[in-house]
C-alpha cells in the first residue's frame, strides 16, 4: 500500500475566522472626563491663591478695623476708591483720568526703554561672550554699574536730555540693560563646542553664527535676563515717575501721598503689581515658546 504524497493533497479547509473586532481609529477619555480634569487643573491653579488673597484681607480687615489706625481697611478702601476700582479708563481732565490711562501711559515709557535695553543688551552680550578680552575689559566696568540705584541716574539723565519724558526712558534703558548682558554673555560661552566645530565646518560667517548658532543656543539664557530686565524696568518707570511728573502711575501715587489718599495709593499699588506679574508672564510665556521650554538652568 502507497503513502499519499503529502504535496499533491489539497490543503483541508481552514476553519471559519471571527469576524475581526473593529478598532477606533481614536481612542481616549470621554469628553466629559476631559472636561472635568481641564476644571480641576484650572481650579487648583486658582483656587490656592484665591484663598490667600481672601485670608489677607480679613487679616488686614481686623488688624486695622480699631478706630485711629494709620491704613484703611479694605472696606474702607472699597469706599474711597470705588470709582478708581471700577472704571479705569474715565477721563474727566487732563491730569483727572482712570488708572487704567496711567498704566498705559508708563507702560510706553517701559516698551521704548525695555525695547531699547533688549537690542543693546544682546548685542553687547553676545561680543563679550565671544571674546575674552572684551569680558575682561568690560566685565567689572558692568559689575559696577549694574549696582548703582535706579533714581541714581535720574539727575543725570535729566542733565542731559532736559526733559522728563527721555529722561525716564534712560533710566528704564540704563536700569535693565545689565541683567541682558550678563545672561547673554554667561549663554554664548555656554555654546557647546561641537556647535562652534559644525559652523566652522559649513564655513559660517559672523552674521550666520550669531543668528543660526548663537541666538538658538543661548536663547534660555537671554530669556532669562529678559525677564529679569522687565521687572526692573516696571521698578525703575514707578520710581522715576514719581519725580519726573506727568500722567504715569508712579506720579499718581506721589500725588496721592500729598493729597493725603491713602485708598488710592492702595489701589495703584495693586495696579502696578498686578502689571508686574502680567509682564513676566508676557517674556516668560514668548521665552517658552521660543525655546520650546527649555530651561537655561
Amino acid at each position: 500500500m502507497s503513502l499519499p504524497l503529502l504535496t499533491g493533497d489539497a490543503p483541508a479547509p481552514a476553519a471559519p475566522r471571527p469576524p475581526a473586532a473593529i478598532i477606533p481609529l481614536r481612542s481616549g477619555k470621554p469628553m466629559s472626563q476631559v472636561l472635568r480634569s481641564k476644571a480641576m487643573a484650572i481650579a487648583g491653579a486658582v483656587v490656592p491663591p484665591l484663598i490667600v488673597v481672601v485670608l489677607l484681607l480679613l487679616v488686614w480687615e481686623l488688624a486695622f478695623s480699631r478706630p485711629g489706625a494709620s491704613l484703611p481697611t479694605p472696606i474702607q478702601v472699597w469706599r474711597d476708591a470705588k470709582d478708581l476700582i471700577i472704571d479705569p479708563f474715565f477721563v474727566n481732565g487732563s491730569q483727572d483720568i482712570g488708572l487704567g490711562w496711567r498704566v498705559l501711559t508708563s507702560l510706553q515709557r517701559v516698551a521704548f526703554g525695555f525695547g531699547l535695553a533688549a537690542v543693546a543688551g544682546v548685542l553687547v552680550g553676545a561680543v563679550i561672550g565671544q571674546s575674552v578680552w572684551a569680558m575682561r575689559g568690560l566685565d567689572p566696568v558692568f559689575q559696577v554699574l549694574r549696582t548703582v540705584p535706579p533714581l541714581a541716574w535720574l539727575p543725570i539723565s535729566l542733565a542731559a536730555f532736559r526733559d522728563s519724558s527721555p529722561s525716564a526712558i534712560f533710566v528704564i534703558f540704563i536700569t535693565s540693560i545689565w541683567p541682558i548682558i550678563i545672561n547673554t554673555a554667561v549663554g554664548v560661552r555656554n555654546i557647546p563646542q561641537d556647535y562652534r566645530n559644525i559652523a566652522a565646518v559649513l564655513r559660517l560667517n559672523s552674521l550666520e553664527f550669531f543668528w543660526r548658532i548663537m541666538v538658538p543656543s543661548a536663547a534660555p539664557y537671554i530669556f532669562t535676563g529678559l525677564r529679569i530686565g522687565i521687572g526692573l524696568s516696571w521698578l525703575a518707570i514707578v520710581a522715576a515717575e514719581m519725580l519726573t511728573g506727568g500722567v504715569g502711575i508712579g506720579f499718581f501715587i506721589w500725588d496721592a501721598w500729598n493729597s493725603s489718599r491713602l485708598s488710592d495709593i492702595i489701589v495703584a499699588l495693586v495696579y502696578i503689581g498686578v502689571v508686574g506679574f502680567l509682564l513676566d508672564r508676557l517674556v516668560a510665556a514668548i521665552g517658552s515658546f521660543v525655546t520650546r521650554g527649555v530651561s537655561a538652568t
